[in-house]
């Protein structure tokens, strides 16, 4: 089955109703779409982005399942093994799905997963709520304070850089980079909910 935009839109929705998750959601999808592009994956992009959209599919519904139901819901649904491998493989060494990052995409989402949410958690203190003026040294003083975001692990930031072959600021400036893209559109999406 070739899975749509609309087709990965309303199976997130139908297990997923938390603001917080479907904003979670459409950041990833935003960033995996930019790293796409950035990486030399542009004709994949819209897979990138439907795996950063499906990526917590289960994680509302099943947390202590996460990662390993979701590949059960997926397989209900006729999606192809390949988005479920993808998906599940960012909670290798986490989760009860062990399916190392081997691609370039999946190694992306394992490195962003996280690391999004600390962004856009240093974002929301800023007097703007933007990651449109953010820069690295605010996040880089935050990433420095395990109390801050306490639940975005640093050692899965860092070991999705060290995957990566990047520098953990290399990273977050990157990221932070695509989380501006579609800051915006997420925004007003958001609004929608």
């Amino acid at each position: 089955m070739t899975l749509t935009r609309e087709a990965a839109w309303k199976l997130l929705t139908d297990y997923n109703k938390d603001k917080f998750h479907l904003r979670h959601a459409l950041t990833v999808e935003g960033i995996m779409r930019y790293f796409a592009n950035e990486l030399g994956y542009a004709a994949e992009a819209d897979y990138w982005a439907n795996v950063g959209l499906l990526h917590d599919l289960d994680f509302e519904l099943y947390p202590t399942e996460h990662c390993v139901k979701s590949q059960e819901i997926m397989r209900e649904h006729g999606l192809s093994e390949d988005i479920i491998r993808s998906t599940a493989s960012h909670g290798y060494g986490l989760t009860g799905a062990n399916i190392e990052p081997t691609h370039q995409m999946e190694k992306v989402l394992f490195a962003i997963d996280e690391l999004s949410g600390l962004i856009g958690a240093v974002a929301i203190m800023r007097p703007s709520k933007s990651v449109q003026d953010l820069e690295l040294k605010s996040v880089k003083k935050k990433y420095k304070d395990k109390k801050f975001a306490a639940g975005c692990s640093r050692d899965v930031i860092n070991l999705g850089a060290e995957r990566l072959g990047w520098t953990v600021d290399e990273l977050i400036e990157r990221t932070i980079l695509a989380m501006r893209v579609d800051e915006a559109a997420i925004n007003e999406a958001c609004s929608k909910l």
